[in-house]
């Protein structure tokens, strides 16, 4: 992949299309000077198999690739990868010939992946006279009348004798200028064609760039597979360059990939910008081309064309529709055996099983679906957003189905749009007033004003229903109280609920237990008074005080209520706990522990008998105590002697 550096002035990708002989490569190869047909097998056959590609310079300095297709029946699918990511159609009739089948699919597949211009070359004109010249072209506008692309201009040419050549490319030209490129977005996103390796580059990989921009030593991920890759460099029409742009014919040289990694019909993409489905919610349109008035069936088994990519599955049509009549429309969820890695707008042609013909199509609204063809309520109005390209109504729709606040990342995936479209809007509609910012991550989660109140009357009325249950417990975990709350709720937004609500002092949380700052004061009371009582009983047993268990007994209190007021006394420094068994109070501890390090500093190193001596108390409080102080580090045990540390 060597050559001098360029970057074309626009990204136009042409794509030829038309019946089998009707003279696209030989026309292709009269305006570009570059043989489409790569093949031996082509050469020798003389029809076009795979792919071709080529650059044609136009007037005016206009560069454009050229996609050249098949014509055979056999080839549509090849023909289908061709056009998927052309923006203007050069849609080749055979003056002799007239409108053939594979005319007629062409064009179909030229509509379904909405190509948004489209100029006749009307080939072969050399073998007819001007009369029937004359026919054939008003054949060709009453045919394209009745499609998206009335009126298009129909020029008639010869590859042979280079007549009409000049004002076919003037034409081109002409069309070319008023294209807006068909594919656009932010985000890398290239339908591989072809997979060839070349000695001392390694894997190279063709196609033209649906979106975005890929630059020289960027990671692209390849689809399905997740295998990431760097580009190495970067050719477009042939020559290099230090990036790629929409709309461009793009061949790039991988790392880390081989050739059997990666294959025609894959994706490379930004890292994480994309994944495969093996569903997709889309506005399906039927042709019937080619069956006759039969009607399309629910859950009939397809070909689906994505890309460069076919594959099988049923088209399933939405809220019982058993059916549709030909050149009707109708929402449907297509379902995969392969998945395929679409986004919102992209476009797909649909063929039948067998024999495969082209019948229909239609546009991606909402790649990743639950399974189901019964429409939720809110979820047509969704779909309409979608397809009207609204994106603000799609995050509204999205969000007015939403139960609980979510985060900017969360309501893309409902609503099937990017990030940074639905944190657009959520901010829009925060400024506005019409939603809440819930806690205080960066960004937010966001909840509607009713949402929001719902949730926190459910978390108020959910801790005043436990304290009246249970009047000596102080509060619940946050496990417990979205337990009782909630169904099902994102951990990251509830945190941000509680935060919300602890803000509007709806809730009290301490020591890991939220209550309700009102209902939950009986339990802290309670905890109070047993505190004091207990602290008053170790005062008063000094350097003997009762067990634990006698201790609480002797308060007359529950020993969950005591188990906590303990707790709470040793955290303020009140009591000392030496073991499971035993508190002291804090003014008993310290005089042992007093007692002790003086008989140390006067008499060094001592046995535990002349130290309980020292505390002037029993073996049963003494080394718990030595014990308590060994763990404070105050003393050091060595032996059956303690020092001081």
């Amino acid at each position: 992949m060597t050559g001098p550096k360029c970057a074309p002035a626009r990204r136009i990708v042409l794509g030829t299309a038309g019946h089998i002989d009707h003279g696209k490569s030989s026309l292709v190869q009269a305006l570009t000077g570059i043989d489409p047909d790569r093949l031996a097998e082509e050469k020798q056959r003389g029809i076009t198999i795979e792919l071709g590609f080529a650059e044609l310079e136009l007037p005016g300095g206009l560069s454009v690739g050229v996609v050249d297709v098949p014509g055979h029946e056999r080839f549509v699918r090849q023909m289908i990868a061709g056009a998927t990511g052309i923006d203007l159609a050069l849609l080749c009739i055979a003056a002799d010939d007239g409108i053939m089948p594979q005319t007629i699919e062409h064009l179909a597949v030229l509509e379904l992946l909405g190509v948004p211009s489209c100029v006749v070359a009307l080939t072969k004109a050399d073998l007819v006279d001007d009369e029937w010249l004359a026919f054939v072209s008003g054949e060709i506008e009453a045919f394209l009348a009745e499609s998206a692309y009335a009126g298009a201009p129909i020029v008639p040419v010869s590859s042979r004798s280079g007549s009409g050549l000049a004002e076919l490319s003037d034409m081109l030209a002409r069309a070319a200028k008023a294209t807006r490129p068909a594919k656009e977005g932010t985000a890398a996103r290239l339908p591989i064609d072809r997979v060839f390796t070349i000695k001392g580059a390694g894997t190279v990989v063709t196609g033209t760039l649906w979106s975005g921009r890929v630059s020289v030593g960027d990671e692209l991920e390849a689809l399905p597979s997740g295998l990431r890759s760097r580009v190495r460099s970067v050719q477009v029409h042939g020559r290099d360059a230090e990036a790629a742009e929409a709309g461009m014919r793009t061949a790039l040289n991988l790392n880390a990939l081989k050739k059997s990694d990666v294959r025609p019909g894959d994706f490379l993409v930004a890292p994480g910008t994309a994944t495969a489905t093996d569903r997709f919610d889309a506005w399906l349109t039927y042709l019937d081309a080619g069956q006759g008035g039969k009607p399309l069936a629910s859950g009939v088994r397809v070909h689906v064309a994505h890309g460069t990519r076919e594959v099988t599955g049923r088209v399933l049509l939405m809220d019982a529709q058993e059916s549709l009549a030909p050149r009707q429309s109708a929402y449907a969820q297509i379902r995969l055996d392969e998945p395929l890695p679409v986004s919102w707008r992209d476009r797909f042609v649909v063929r039948s099983y067998s024999p495969a013909r082209v019948v229909g199509g239609g546009t991606v609204l909402f790649a990743h679906p639950r399974r189901r063809t019964n429409l939720a309520p809110g979820e047509r109005e969704l779909l309409d957003a979608l397809r009207a390209h609204d994106e603000a109504g799609a995050v509204d729709a999205a969000l007015a189905r939403e139960t609980h606040p979510v985060s900017p990342e969360q309501l893309s995936r409902a609503a099937g749009l990017s990030t940074q479209s639905a944190e657009k809007r959520l901010r829009e509609l925060h400024a506005t007033g019409a939603v809440a910012a819930v806690g205080s991550g960066k960004p937010p989660f966001f909840a509607s004003r009713s949402v929001l109140a719902r949730d926190l009357s459910a978390l108020e009325n959910a801790l005043l229903r436990f304290h009246l249950e249970s009047p000596l417990q102080p509060g619940m975990t946050k496990g417990e109280l979205a337990q009782r709350c909630f169904k099902r709720i994102d951990p990251a937004a509830f945190d941000a609920l509680l935060q919300e609500a602890a803000t509007a002092g709806r809730i009290a949380q301490t020591d890991g237990q939220i209550s309700h700052p009102q209902a939950g004061g009986g339990a802290k009371r309670a905890e109070e008074q047993t505190a004091e009582t207990l602290s008053s009983l170790l005062d008063a047993a000094g350097a003997a005080p009762p067990a634990v268990a006698d201790l609480i007994a002797q308060a007359n209190v529950p020993s969950a209520v005591a188990a906590r007021a303990l707790n709470t006394l040793e955290k303020q420094g009140l009591l000392v706990r030496t073991g499971q068994e035993l508190c002291f109070s804090a003014e008993a501890f310290a005089t042992l522990s007093a007692a002790v390090v003086r008989h140390l500093e006067e008499h060094g190193p001592s046995p535990a008998a002349d130290l309980k001596e020292a505390m002037g108390t029993t073996r049963k409080y003494a080394m718990p105590v030595l014990e308590r102080l060994d763990a404070l580090g105050i003393t050091v045990r060595e032996g059956d002697l303690r020092r001081l540390r």
